[in-house]
């Protein structure tokens, strides 16, 4: 069974850093684009970044390039998300999802070519 399990959110000043850990089972890393979304109070759903870990391709959305990383460990089946110079405006509750890429070499941006998904953990950034 394919499962993804996110962790590490909280509340925490303008500014500041949070790792969001999203933990998998069932499926092998190297087979998958993992991506991270985010979606904030009245907001859509945003695309924030995601990782090829077979080849460590990534991909970041505009608004985090130069504050996010992200990474992955296959021998944990862990991908993180280090977010570093928090603002307000990343105040949403984030979510880890996965879609099966196999060998090709391609990274999957769009949240509708996901097919598993995580519950979600919120992030909070005020002071």
């Amino acid at each position: 069974e394919v499962q993804l399990v996110e962790s590490g959110g909280g509340l925490v000043q303008p500014g500041g850093s949070l790792r969001l850990s999203c933990a998998t089972s069932g499926f092998t890393l190297d087979d998958y684009s993992i991506g991270w979304f985010r979606q904030g109070p009245g907001k859509e759903r945003e695309g924030v970044s995601c990782i090829r870990s077979r080849d460590g391709s990534t991909y970041y959305v505009d608004s985090v390039k130069g504050r996010f990383t992200i990474s992955s460990d296959n021998a944990k089946n862990t991908v993180y998300l280090q977010m570093n110079s928090l603002k307000p405006e990343d105040t949403a509750v984030y979510y880890c999802a996965a879609a099966f890429t196999g060998r090709q070499p391609v990274l999957i941006t769009q949240a509708e070519e996901y097919d598993y998904w995580g519950q979600g953990t919120q992030v909070t950034v005020s002071s």
